[in-house]
């Protein structure tokens, strides 16, 4: 019966999502106010309906209730508890349903708490997030049931994908889908706000929490993303420009582009129709993502390989949102006020010319992603690779870091060319130094790598930049986001730079205790002996590593084979330095009794993975500043009234 009752909580919940939407049409169409008073409670027992789903179909998975379907196709009896609980949504079923309830959720939180913009454009808000969750909710219902039973049971079911099985799954797919779903709500708001003809400020406060949580999720999502894949899948990188790879990061970038214009809109009420429309793209590119993966159109060990029909019910979606957004938006665009004018060498000049680098970038992976597909579709078969995107997007991307380093300090609305220069200084001298240091004692070096090595050390003194002379114990919560986030892109660069100029990769066959070199590192191979997992057999290495005269340590690199499915997985082996990683993976016996290992040596590479923290931690601190700002003028003009 707990099947079946997810079942019915996910028709109810689907059932509200119609009537929130037809309430909230008839309470703008008609202006009737019982209409509208009624759409926040529908709202909030959607989203506990949609919260009620979700957690049936967890208990299934929990309790290996082989009679559903999904379970027995995507589940096993023997699996540690951790991976029946995650198992849920390492699916096409299930993660379709996580990314619904994390929608009804959030639909339910802007009716509860949002009380800073037009009553109309709230329910217009509303009305626009019930209209995507209708769809999803169609679709799940329709296409892609996570309740169906399957009749006879069987004993025990065909088991998770090995892939999947670890603490990622756990943490990287929910943190992603509510940055797509916190985009979802920007999307709804610009809608409401197109509706009601009320794209101004509040519009964009109201916004903006949204838009700042869905980007710091999506940036923690593609970190532990990126860090996953590079322990998990054995090949010593850390980004392959995976299309999946490519479909999480489109929505990132967009993110940080409307990050940047909601920012002026609503502090300088500038860039309306911008705003806007960058709201739209955001949000087309989550639901490209979600084609993308769900459509079965990819081989990825992220793709979720499904029937081809389903995808054509998403892109159906795709094109009725976002076709129907840009229909709104071409017949109100005439409406929007063009808002505050500013100079060319401004802070907003410079965020507007950030906003068009990140579009460019942005076109460039849409391009790279998707081209392969279309040429497929007409016959001919193609890759785009690391070597495109590096070359194409690579130059762009730094011209955009040393835009990023001289925005903050530039003033609003207009600057002097001269007085920035100056400003730039400091961070041009680390810039110049660095390049100089590097072209003395880094002979060999890429010039890509080269330039952001130089680019991240001027981007890390400029981020600190606005901090100087000031009092740090009054500096604003958001401002210290800003420079933490900035230094986090700067560390994020390093650790790319360094991880392409300085890594060393040693492929080799070798005897036991016949000692091998990589790096700074003496690597011998002690022994190989089978282990038993908790749903695995493995052959496990042990290696003896000593660098110069310091204590030796010993890694464990495994094989893994999984009977259900019948896999076989390596499992690395790293150790963490200060100045980087040693990475072994263990291969398999030649027919002379020796043993593969690949080894790598990568100077720096944790910085990546700092970076991606710091920078999420900025975006958080400069959300709390920002709520904290907000509460407190609220209480100040309340202590007016009184």
């Amino acid at each position: 019966m707990i099947a079946e009752a997810g079942l019915a909580a996910l028709w109810l919940a689907g059932a509200l999502a119609a009537l929130q939407l037809i309430l909230a049409a008839l309470g703008i169409a008609k202006n009737q106010d019982e209409a509208m008073a009624a759409v926040r409670p529908v709202a909030v027992v959607q989203g506990l309906l949609a919260v009620a789903a979700m957690a049936l179909l967890i208990t299934v998975f929990m309790r290996s209730d082989m009679s559903v379907l999904l379970v027995a196709e995507n589940s096993h009896s023997d699996k540690p508890w951790l991976y029946k609980f995650a198992g849920a949504w390492g699916n096409h079923e299930g993660s379709m349903l996580l990314w619904v309830t994390i929608l009804g959720v959030a639909g339910a939180a802007v009716a509860v708490l949002e009380h800073r913009v037009d009553k109309r454009t709230l329910i217009a808000t509303l009305g626009a997030q019930a209209a995507i969750a209708l769809g999803f909710y169609v679709f799940l219902l329709f296409s892609s049931n996570p309740f169906a039973r399957l009749n006879p049971a069987p004993a025990d079911g065909n088991g998770l994908n090995p892939l999947l099985q670890d603490p990622g799954l756990a943490f990287h797919p929910p943190t992603l889908y509510i940055g797509y779903v916190g985009i979802s709500v920007a999307f709804s708001f610009a809608v409401g706000a197109l509706v009601t003809r009320d794209v101004g400020p509040a519009f964009a406060r109201a916004m903006r929490p949204w838009v700042l949580g869905a980007w710091i999720f999506l940036t923690l999502g593609i970190t532990a993303g990126s860090y996953w894949a590079y322990y998990e899948l054995g090949w010593g990188g850390w980004w392959f420009w995976d299309p999946v790879e490519n479909a999480s990061l489109m929505p990132w970038l967009a993110a940080t582009a409307l990050l940047h214009s909601v920012t002026v809109l609503a502090t300088r009420d500038g860039l309306r129709a911008w705003t806007v429309m960058l709201a739209v793209v955001a949000f087309s590119m989550s639901m490209i993502g979600t084609f993308l993966v769900r459509s079965g159109i990819l081989t990825s060990v992220h793709a979720f390989a499904v029937d081809p029909k389903r995808g054509a019910f998403i892109l159906a979606l795709l094109a009725i949102y976002i076709g129907g957004a840009l229909i709104l938006f071409a017949a109100r665009v005439g409406t929007v006020r063009a808002g505050n004018t500013f100079e060319a060498v401004s802070r907003e000049g410079a965020l507007v010319v950030n906003n068009l680098l990140l579009s460019v970038v942005l076109g460039l992976v849409l391009w790279g992603t998707l081209y392969p597909i279309v040429a497929a579709a007409f016959g001919v078969q193609l890759s785009i690779g690391p070597p495109f995107f590096d070359k194409t997007a690579g130059p762009i991307a730094l011209i955009l870091v040393a835009i990023m380093g001289a925005g903050p300090l530039m003033r609003w609305r207009r600057d002097g060319a001269a007085e920035v220069l100056k400003r730039m200084a400091v961070p041009g001298g680390v810039a110049l130094v660095t390049l100089a240091l590097f072209l003395a004692f880094a002979h060999g070096i890429g010039i890509l790598p080269l330039l952001g090595l130089t680019l991240a050390a001027g981007l890390a003194a400029a981020s600190v930049a606005p901090l100087w002379k000031r009092n740090l114990r009054r500096t604003p919560l958001f401002t210290w986001g800003m420079v933490i986030a900035h230094l986090g892109i700067a560390v994020s660069l390093a650790g790319m730079a360094s991880d392409s100029a300085f890594t060393q990769q040693v492929l080799i066959a070798t005897k036991l205790g016949e000692p091998q070199h990589v790096g700074p590192f003496i690597i011998t191979l002690d022994s190989i002996v089978p282990v038993i997992g908790p749903n695995y057999s493995a052959l496990e290495a042990t290696l003896t590593v000593r660098r110069g005269d310091g204590a030796a340590f010993t890694l464990k690199p495994q094989s893994r084979f999984f009977a259900t499915p019948a896999t076989v997985t390596s499992e690395s082996a790293i150790a963490t330095k200060l100045d980087g990683q040693l990475y072994t993976v263990l291969g398999q016996q030649d027919e002379q009794g020796r043993w593969q290992l690949r080894l790598w040596w990568k100077p720096f590479v944790t910085f990546i993975w700092l970076g991606g923290a710091l920078i999420a931690l900025g975006g958080f601190l400069s959300l709390l500043g920002r709520l904290w700002r907000e509460r407190r003028w609220k209480r100040d003009d309340e202590e007016a009234l009184a």
